[in-house]
């Protein structure tokens, strides 16, 4: 019997898929990321006690379930050790419980460091918009067949001839390109090694792991990093991450089949944001903006840069829903919108030159500049919904918010999150339901 989940992100990330791993992954086997790395920010919030992950599972409360990064994630060792550790410091043990793949590409100083001087030009103004994390260089690497993967490792002659070719590789273009000092082969080297052998117990063949454990029945979530959106192929490029954060990043990323999988749940808010440079055509720029961002405490987990703010924008979400065969949708964040007079989704796009509908999806940024966002407007609840966990006890405004969203998507609302603690859930979906038990 094939119980296996997916939870991802249908927007540009931030949409609280955290807290809803931690939620379905209570009775679980395994959670399982299969891309992005450290650049992402889940946050969890049980008994007002808040946990920070980046790049570990979101399964990191329930002591039995096993976490696991799959071959599309990339890792940085330092990064990665020191996630162990904070998480320890906090009374969270991991470490017996972590898988990494043997094909996992890392990250090293000389990605970070490239990264960083790409982002900011001579104005020292950001281009992308990226975490700093190196995470592009390294998929970069991967792509060229120069990545150094972790079971490169284990043979240090090997290790030393891949690192030192790398080293002269980027220290060139850290000093001739961009004027910045080069990295140190050799520290790189013994911290490498160092750390390597802290750790190397944990990694396997996660494919065969997987596919293995599937056959026996296990129940196994994945987690995706960032969101559909930033997605490398199907997202607003360039504005986008450098992973395949939509479904097709699951079988690439892990090596499990798509017939592995039962369910797809897409996480939403129920208003947009965005962190990073890129088009946003239902960005606010006004008060309902700045109440926005207050109340739903929309600063980046990984960067604490403030997210921008717009609107739902059903015409992005059509187009997410469709790439990744969604079974369901999450809407997380209602209760942000509580006490708003009105509420606005935008259900179309014109051409601001000629006004009339756009009727495919904007393909590149220059099309994206014509977009002119088209509304329809609701009547707000003026009443709190945290906590509520029966859809029928919600206000009839929130009801009539959420059954439109549904209508125009032509998808069902599986689940609604009225609160960022971990019960603050409402679930509508049977399977869902029974998963979690």
């Amino acid at each position: 019997m094939i119980n296996n989940i997916v939870v991802l992100g249908i927007q540009w990330g931030d949409e609280g898929k955290g807290k809803i791993v931690d939620l379905l992954s209570q009775k679980a086997n395994y959670v399982v990321r299969y891309q992005g790395g450290n650049n992402a920010g889940h946050t969890l919030l049980v008994n007002k006690k808040k946990t920070i992950l980046h790049l570990i599972p979101s399964c990191v409360l329930h002591k039995n379930v096993h976490a696991v990064l799959g071959n599309g994630v990339v890792v940085s060792l330092i990064d990665l050790v020191n996630e162990i550790t904070f998480l320890k410091k906090q009374g969270i043990l991991i470490q017996n419980r972590l898988i990494l793949s043997s094909s996992i590409p890392l990250i090293f100083k000389y990605h970070i460091k490239l990264d960083k001087a790409r982002e900011c030009n001579i104005l020292n103004k950001s281009i992308i918009g990226t975490t700093h994390k190196g995470i592009g260089p390294a998929y970069e690497d991967k792509v060229a067949r120069r990545a150094i993967r972790i079971h490169d490792l284990y043979n240090e002659d090997h290790f030393y001839k891949l690192l030192k070719k790398n080293v002269k590789y980027y220290n060139f273009q850290l000093k001739n390109l961009y004027q910045k000092k080069s990295v140190n082969f050799e520290k790189i080297f013994d911290q490498s090694i160092q750390i390597f052998n802290t750790i190397k117990d944990m990694i396997q063949d996660v494919s065969f792991l997987l596919n293995n454990q599937i056959k026996q029945g296990k129940k196994i979530i994945f987690e995706g990093a960032q969101g559909s959106l930033l997605d490398v192929d199907h997202g607003t490029y360039p504005y986008v991450s450098s992973s395949n954060s939509s479904i097709g990043g699951v079988m690439t990323g892990t090596g499990i089949g798509i017939n592995k999988i039962k369910y797809i749940l897409g996480i939403s808010k129920t208003y947009c944001t965005r962190v990073g440079n890129g088009p946003f055509p239902t960005e606010l720029f006004d008060r309902t903006s700045e109440y926005l961002s207050k109340v739903g405490k929309e600063f980046g987990t990984t960067t604490g840069r403030k997210r921008r703010i717009g609107w739902l924008d059903l015409v992005l979400l059509k187009k997410m829903i469709l790439i990744n065969s969604l079974s369901g949708l999450c809407l997380t964040k209602i209760d942000v919108l509580d006490y708003l007079p009105k509420i606005k989704v935008c259900i179309k796009y014109i051409d601001k030159h000629s006004h009339k509908k756009i009727s495919s999806y904007p393909i590149n940024i220059e099309n994206w500049k014509n977009v002119v966002p088209v509304y329809k407007v609701f009547t707000g609840w003026n009443q709190s919904t945290r906590g509520i966990t029966s859809f029928i006890k919600l206000p009839i405004e929130a009801q009539n918010y959420i059954n439109f969203i549904a209508s125009f998507l032509n998808i069902s609302i599986d689940l609604i999150s009225t609160g960022p603690n971990r019960n603050e859930t409402i679930i509508t979906n049977k399977f869902l339901k029974e998963f979690v038990r």
